[in-house]
């Protein structure tokens, strides 16, 4: 029916299919045909040569063969703000149309709800992929330290390099200062991991908090064979089978109510490296970048070249690591008060 002024009205249909036009394109489109000569970017949010980002490579060289249309994963560092600045790339300016996938270290996560500088994202949004391996983290100290335990540690000063107030180099100095009284200092401003070491080898700074094990015995194992460092401590759920005569952070106290604190700060450890992409993603790409990825863990020409750079793959599927993130950022507020003053200490809960 044609309106007075000779307009023909919209109906609810007309609406329905004018709105389609516009949302179909890109979800409609064949995967294939999607990713066919495409390139996806890879962002990594940590520096070159660094253990995630060799990780990361490794997985994108052989998940490029198992997206439908073979695109290219092109790799992209981002350090920057202990990881917010990836973060913030990937929520805000990356397209979520598929063609961006990342790998952050899940610092973001608990950064998000405890500390919240810089942040711009909603962690709950992301799509996660899975995880390619689940390995604890550590702290150590440079044999010139004369330190060889964290009791040490509370009698002397000890020089940290970190790369960024939100990233694990600084975060558990941090909170063995405010919770167990250790003397760390904290010495920021190092674009990237490889930069803190070789600023321990000069005698800068004298230890590193916040390394995977794996990547500890891949780029670094003559520190271990040769006693160069002193490993003070490990950071998960439970101990690495190879490490099991170094503690836990959660075993540096008989309090419940610290161990609570630093327990909640190595459950984020379990997540692993973790690689996600954007919300928003149309659902037959998200369901064919997560089959890619769990699809390259089991890939035998993935598996060995793993192996000949000491890389274990220990997977994790996507719905497990978005539990745990999800168990993280509904943590109750009486707990989450109870960490910011462990992560910034009396009286300056927040920054």
């Amino acid at each position: 029916m044609r309106r007075p002024d000779g307009v023909l009205p919209i109906t609810a249909s007309a609406l329905a299919m004018s709105l389609w036009a516009f949302i179909t394109p890109a979800s409609a489109e064949p995967v294939e045909d999607f990713y066919k000569g495409k390139s996806v970017n890879l962002i990594i949010s940590t520096g070159a040569g660094g253990g995630l980002d060799i990780g990361a490579r490794l997985v994108g060289r052989h998940m490029e063969n198992h997206i439908p249309g073979n695109p290219s994963i092109v790799a992209r560092n981002m350090p920057g703000a202990g990881h917010v600045q990836a973060t913030n790339y990937m929520y805000n300016q990356a397209s979520r149309d598929g063609a961006n996938i990342a790998s952050i270290l899940p610092a973001f996560v608990l950064h998000q709800v405890i500390d919240g500088r810089g942040v711009k994202y909603d962690a709950a949004q992301f799509n996660w992929l899975g995880s390619s391996d689940v390995d604890n983290m550590n702290l150590y100290v440079w044999h010139t330290a004369n330190v060889k335990s964290i009791e040490d540690a509370k009698t002397r000063e000890v020089l940290m390099g970190a790369t960024g107030a939100g990233s694990y180099t600084a975060l558990f100095p941090t909170l063995l200062n405010n919770l167990l009284g250790t003397k760390f200092k904290i010495v920021s401003g190092y674009r990237t991991t490889v930069e803190v070491h070789l600023a321990m080898e000069r005698g800068e700074v004298q230890g590193r908090a916040g390394n995977f094990f794996t990547t500890l015995k891949s780029n670094n194992a003559e520190w271990l064979n040769d006693k160069k460092i002193a490993v003070l401590m490990q950071v998960g759920v439970e101990r690495d089978p190879e490490f099991k005569d170094v503690p836990l952070m959660t075993d540096l106290t008989g309090d419940p109510a610290i161990k609570r604190i630093l327990a909640l700060f190595s459950g984020e450890i379990a997540m692993g490296r973790a690689m996600l992409t954007t919300p928003g993603v149309p659902e037959d790409r998200l369901a064919a970048l997560r089959k890619a990825f769990e699809d390259t863990l089991r890939d035998p020409a993935y598996i060995e070249e793993a192996a000949k750079i000491d890389l274990p793959v220990r997977g994790l599927g996507h719905a497990r690591v978005a539990e745990i993130a999800r168990e993280i950022l509904t943590t109750p507020p009486d707990l989450i008060a109870r960490a910011k003053q462990a992560k910034f200490g009396e009286g300056n809960s927040q920054p």
